[in-house]
């Protein structure tokens, strides 16, 4: 089976036109992923390539068009570039030797912004070497930089190894998702609604990516379905170290589940695993300050088609409503569309992004961070709009702590 997108090292390569970005992608590939013409601008959308990099494992490049386009459809273009900014882990700047200059200076610069580590490429060295006072400069900034040529695949070999060497610690050393709240040799019942939104035949997969990180934490692991759970609790000998539960079933979940065990939900576990838990918190908790005619931006990753008692569409906008005491202003949007202004919104509530990687994640954060629009996610809506937001946040003693000194001030 392969690698979800969420679990692959995202690598965006970036540059003026007719640099070399597709032939770099494809002789780093060792396939023919990208079309490569003489012509200027024969990328249009971003084109994406998964390998297996080892011994990194699964990563995914993105080959963008040059973001020196011109023209109406050129401004498309690199609003589809800037967009893959958001969910880069490492970035490629691919140059040639005498083309470096404000332009790419300005890659360079974003990338930084964002706390994303940079490689400088130089291809078609064998027709024009950089000087060597920029390279001289980049070492002196610790900078890393490779020179190639793509077409005969002089340097790929030590391109590879710079991106291997370059890749982020906190991608190689990456938390688990429950595993560590659990531990080696202890229980964990998850529970699993099987409605009309469960996709047929299998699990969705939050849920299988816990039981897997479970698995490799060493731990045991219950699935049971929310009707069952009473009596799934009653075999045990010993009592779970923690209940998931889908947030869709909270409340029934949470009046089955004996207080003395702690509780929390499949997307509270990936506001900490893709995003930031303390941040989604604070979020959370200006539902209350809510008012009828408030603007709400609800986000989903996934492009899925909603059915029935979809929960972005209806259930959650439902229990806002009920919360709120009127109706609100509710925005739905999906996939990596964000839009440009968000300052309208009182509120984004975004989906646990299970399907992206973290970085992407974390660039909606700073995006919503830097408008100054609180920001949370399903999962915590779903307990601060239920009352059960204390106890959903029982097992995060940091972010429980948020919560209660709100309280007191």
């Amino acid at each position: 089976m392969k690698a979800p997108k969420s679990f692959r090292l995202h690598i965006g390569i970036f540059g003026r036109r007719n640099v070399g970005k597709s032939s770099v992608l494809n002789a780093l590939t060792r396939q023919d992923v990208s079309i490569v013409s003489d012509v200027a601008g024969t990328t249009t959308d971003p084109v994406e390539k998964p390998m297996e990099l080892l011994p990194v494992g699964p990563v995914l490049f993105i080959d963008t068009a040059g973001i020196d386009d011109a023209g109406a459809l050129g401004e498309q273009r690199i609003r589809k570039t800037m967009a893959v900014f958001d969910r880069t882990d490492l970035g490629l700047i691919v140059s040639t030797g005498n083309d470096w200059g404000s332009f790419e200076e300005k890659i360079l610069q974003e990338l930084k912004d964002r706390n994303i580590p940079a490689i400088v490429v130089f291809n078609k060295s064998d027709i024009c070497r950089p000087d060597s006072c920029l390279l001289n400069n980049f070492s002196a900034e610790k900078i890393p930089f490779a020179e190639t040529s793509a077409i005969s695949g002089a340097g790929i070999l030590s391109l590879r190894q710079v991106i291997l060497e370059t890749v982020p610690d906190d991608f190689i050393n990456r938390p688990g998702i429950l595993s560590d709240l659990v531990g080696p040799g202890e229980m964990a019942v998850l529970v699993v609604p099987i409605d009309k939104e469960a996709p047929k035949g299998r699990l969705i997969l939050p849920q299988v990516q816990s039981i897997r990180d479970l698995l490799d934490g060493d731990s045991f692991c219950m699935v049971t379905k929310e009707r069952e759970l009473r009596e799934a609790l009653s075999r045990l000998n010993k009592p779970p170290k923690l209940v998931v539960t889908d947030s869709q079933v909270f409340l029934k979940v949470a009046a089955d589940t004996p207080p003395e065990i702690p509780l929390t939900g499949f997307s509270i576990l990936f506001a900490r695993y893709q995003g930031d838990l303390q941040e989604m918190v604070r979020g959370a908790m200006t539902i209350s300050k809510l008012k009828t005619g408030d603007k709400v931006l609800i986000a989903e990753a996934c492009s899925h088609h909603p059915i029935g008692e979809d929960v972005g569409t209806v259930k959650i906008p439902r229990w806002l409503t009920q919360y709120v005491g009127g109706k609100l202003q509710i925005d739905n949007l999906r996939g990596h569309d964000f839009p440009d202004n968000i300052s309208e919104y009182k509120l984004i509530i975004h989906c646990g992004a299970c399907t992206w990687n973290r970085r992407e994640m974390l660039s909606r954060i700073m995006k919503a961070r830097q408008a100054g629009v609180p920001i949370t996610n399903y999962g915590l809506t779903i307990a601060y709009s239920l009352g059960i937001f204390e106890r959903a946040l029982q097992p995060f003693p940091s972010a429980l702590e948020i919560y209660r000194t709100s309280l007191q001030q």
